[in-house]
């Protein structure tokens, strides 16, 4: 029986940290796009 609750709880905590992970991932993307962006805008400008 404890080893099942324990075996939860793990989970629930494992299910947690993946969905900080989701979201700094989505940042990440997110900023890495911007960044992308950024970068042609000058390229285009300069061609």
């Amino acid at each position: 029986m404890i080893s099942t609750v324990s075996s939860i709880l793990l989970q629930a905590s494992d299910l947690t940290r993946m969905r900080e992970l989701e979201a700094e991932n989505t940042k990440l993307k997110n900023m890495f796009a911007d960044v992308s962006l950024q970068n042609m805008v000058p390229k285009d400008i300069v061609e």
